[in-house]
């Protein structure tokens, strides 16, 4: 062993730290080791919590962050994924997720939950009665009313009470309104703030201004955001509690489909179990994802950077819907500087090392509960044990750069050369790159690597996580907008030869911008638009590409469905060939359509792509950034956008709360009424009721007479769909029956959408089918419809025209039938 003040053989560079004895080969060994081992926040940080953030300008001066900076603190392990047995057995550790009480300790079988609340169903805390609820909501969430409206609409309010003799008013004015919103416990995770800035060596002369700038971060501790997700009640039926594998019954294929059907999840339990203090413990994956996005141009480039914030627990469905499964925990910096030193190679690495170090701070918290269990309440109500960890990252090209430390045009999963992108290579990974950096210099890491060795992955701090490993699909980015509208439909513009009846628009249609729906829709027609005016080659490079993106699509894909994948993947690359061939294109090595090759991996590990997708957080710009935005008064925008999330926060969650305890139940007047006695009542019903409540009521109303028949044979068709026909009642009187309450509508909407694609959350095509008694209070209005009488025909030879005389529905032991 060397003394050790002797140079190592081999090592020429020391660190000159006071008792870190270590050697280095190259600059980038020893610029890592002084940002992992060596921290630069040098203090503990000083935050802010203010419980009502009205703008991001009083931020307190934190912690200071040098440009390459980055926490110490200890690696963790970064085991791989077993790929030899992915079957192997982690029962104990997953397959109970046992309830506990409070404190941790684990309860017998069949113990039941403790309630939800311990409030009574006329609480309304901190709201005085239904009203005053139903009236905030719609107010702030639902209208989204400006300050000096609701002023008015009160006013307003409060002058018809007063003259109907009432000595009781609602809220005031805005500001009770918004302060009762603020007094709401449920939902509350207060934001808080940090500084950041340059603390490297300035020069003495000419120092760029970049190096004297504080930058604030605001965020809200994750741990408290993901145990709000844990604890919501509308979660409960569609979470997974353990990692399982999912297999038909019909053939045994496997399958997967939510996030904890992949084999990631399964793997990260099987390290987990190693510790026996983790048996019996729920595993919650957080995961991330983050993008720029612009609220305005014309009055100023005003841009946002939000951090999201998720859990592979819930189901896909949850992820893409709009029910606060994704939450905004931060709004990260992004540092500005003079034209003159935008491009300079230390304000970018400052920039990038930026982002690093702030999430590393931003999700610290979670670390102690990555590798000892923490207690946390469930929406079913049990309390169980939960370990953390980091999961997939969601990010579009760019960001995935940002993320993996690596030059543009290089690939962030593996090691393929960007001149060849294709060419068969191993992964990318934590260990990979921590050794090329201790070996090789910059230049060298730069030009055979694409690697920036100066830069620490945030990842590197927290246990068992590899950034590499954990960049999610982007079906949106990727694919939709990257493989499809910017690779093939350009290339088939400018493959296209001139003839009689061509329109070229070189310049556009002047669009703002190209929407994934915009795509979608393309995709649809694009293929028959083409075919007989380009290469027959060309037509089937678009089918072969259009095959993978429905098939990647869908909610469920098979062990045959990754096959079908790679096989139209394989048929891309080989029709593709027509575009180089013909002078289109030099070269195909494109990192958004070279991902294409990751996808059939990366299903096996973390499930549907579409539950992992960038439109996700794409869509979540809208209620956390750009609509608070709007609400702002422009000055000092994101204090207020901060509060306004907060708010929106508070009334989703009291909204669940009073939903799951069956307070919600009818509207406010139907509450009202109840509370006002029989009489008024049936009187207001008399004035105000004008449908049939009941299928013989309807009957009556549309000279039906045989209506109730009708309905009980429906009902035996659907309860029996798959019974003998020994097995199903033959007589009317021995049908199901039904004499409950009945909902009349008059329209319905039907959507059109492919199989594999629903073209956005509205579809690609509506039509509304209208039945109104009175329409536009003239005629009644009955509309016609196709209505499919034999499936067994062709087309629309198995359809009849009918006339619709009404849309009803109701419910039958549980059963909600439209």
């Amino acid at each position: 062993m060397p003394h050790p003040h002797q140079v190592p053989s081999g090592l020429s560079i020391p660190c000159m730290k006071p008792g870190c004895n270590r050697w280095f080969k190259n600059r980038s060994g020893y610029t890592q080791h002084m940002n992992a081992k060596h921290p630069v926040f040098l203090q503990p940080p000083t935050l802010t919590q203010p419980s009502v953030p009205r703008s991001a300008s009083p931020a307190q001066a934190g912690p200071d962050i040098f440009g390459h900076g980055d926490i110490g603190g200890d690696f963790g392990d970064a085991s791989p994924i077993d790929n030899e047995d992915p079957l192997q057995s982690t029962a104990e550790f997953f397959g109970a997720a046992r309830p506990c009480d409070a404190e941790g300790v684990f309860l017998p079988p069949g113990t039941p939950p403790p309630p939800l609340t311990e409030k009574t169903l006329d609480d309304w805390t901190p709201y005085k009665s239904h009203i005053e609820f139903e009236l905030a909501d719609y107010l702030f969430t639902k209208n989204q009313t400006p300050a000096h409206s609701i002023d008015h609409l009160l006013n307003i309010w409060a002058a018809s009470l007063i003259q109907a003799g009432s000595k009781a008013t609602l809220f005031p004015d805005h500001r009770d309104v918004y302060r009762t919103i603020d007094n709401t416990p449920l939902g509350d995770v207060k934001w808080q703030s940090f500084s950041v800035k340059y603390t490297g060596a300035i020069p003495d002369e000419g120092a760029p201004p970049w190096m004297a700038d504080s930058h604030d971060v605001w965020f809200r501790d994750p741990c408290d955001v993901v145990r709000n997700m844990l604890a919501n009640p509308d979660f409960a039926a569609e979470m997974d509690l353990q990692p399982y594998h999912e297999f038909a019954t019909e053939n045994n294929e496997r399958q997967w489909q939510d996030f904890m059907s992949g084999d990631w999840g399964w793997a990260q339990a099987d390290i987990i179990s190693k510790d026996a203090d983790t048996h019996g413990s729920t595993f919650v994956p957080v995961i991330l994802g983050s993008d720029k996005t612009t609220v305005s141009v014309a009055t100023g480039q005003n841009d946002y950077y939000p951090l999201y914030a998720s859990i592979g627990n819930v189901w896909n469905n949850v992820h893409r819907a709009h029910r606060n499964a994704v939450a905004v925990v931060a709004f990260l910096a992004m540092p500005k500087t003079t034209k003159e030193h935008a491009d300079t190679p230390g304000f970018r690495n400052f920039r990038r090392q930026l982002f690093h170090s702030s999430l590393l701070f931003i999700l610290k918290n979670l670390k102690p509960a990555m590798t000892k269990p923490e207690v946390a309440r469930f929406g079913d109500g049990h309390y169980r044990r939960v370990v953390y960890g980091l999961g997939p990252y969601i990010a579009d090209y760019e960001e995935q750069v940002l993320l993996a430390c690596i030059l543009r045009n290089w690939c962030a999963k593996c090691l393929s050369p960007r001149g060849n992108l294709d060419a068969i290579n191993r992964n990318r990974t934590r260990a990979h790159a921590d050794a090329l950096i201790e070996e090789y210099d910059s230049g060298t890491l730069r030009f055979e690597y694409g690697l920036v060795g100066e830069l620490v992955p945030f990842t590197n701090d927290f246990p068992r996580a590899d950034i590499h490993e954990l960049l999610a699909p982007d079906l949106l980015h990727q694919l939709i907008k990257g493989a499809y509208k910017d690779h093939l439909v350009d290339w088939v513009i400018a493959a296209v030869p001139p003839f009689p009846g061509l329109h070229r628009f070189p310049q556009g249609r002047h669009f703002k911008q190209w929407t994934g729906d915009d795509s979608k829709a393309l995709m649809k027609v694009y293929l028959p638009a083409i075919e007989g005016y380009v290469p027959t080659d060309v037509v089937h490079a678009f089918r072969a590409l259009l095959e993978f993106c429905y098939l990647v699509r869908c909610n469920i894909i098979t062990e045959k469905s990754l096959i079908e994948i790679q096989d139209a993947l394989t048929h891309f690359h080989t029709y593709r060939e027509v575009f180089r061939t013909t002078g289109v294109v030099p070269t195909f090595s494109l990192p958004r359509q070279h991902s294409m090759t990751h996808y059939v991996s990366l299903i096996q590990l973390f499930g549907a792509p579409n539950g992992l997708c960038s439109s996700i957080t794409e869509s979540k710009h809208i209620k956390a950034v750009k609509e608070p935005w709007r609400r702002s008064s422009r000055y000092k925008a994101l204090g207020q956008m901060l509060l306004t999330n907060q708010r929106l926060d508070k009334l989703a969650a009291s909204h669940v709360n009073f939903r799951i305890r069956g307070m919600l139940s009818g509207t406010c007047l139907s509450s009202v009424l109840a509370l006002l006695g029989n009489f008024l009542i049936s009187t207001f019903k008399f004035q105000w009721r004008k449908r049939a409540q009941s299928v013989p009521a309807l009957a009556s109303e549309l000279h039906i007479p045989h209506l109730v028949d009708l309905v009980r044979q429906f009902l035996t068709e659907q309860l029996y769909p798959d019974k003998e026909l020994t097995e199903v009642p033959v007589s009317i009187m021995d049908c199901p029956h039904f004499d409950g309450r009945i909902r009349v509508f008059n329209s319905a909407v039907s959507t059109f959408f492919a199989l594999s694609d629903l073209s956005g959350i509205d579809g690609m095509k509506r039509e509304y089918i209208r039945v109104s008694p009175k329409w536009r209070n003239g005629h009644a209005r009955k509309d016609c419809v196709f209505v499919i009488t034999d499936r067994n025909a062709h087309g629309m030879r198995g359809m009849d025209i009918a006339q619709v005389l009404t849309f009803f529905s109701f419910r039958l032991r549980g059963v909600y039938y439209p």
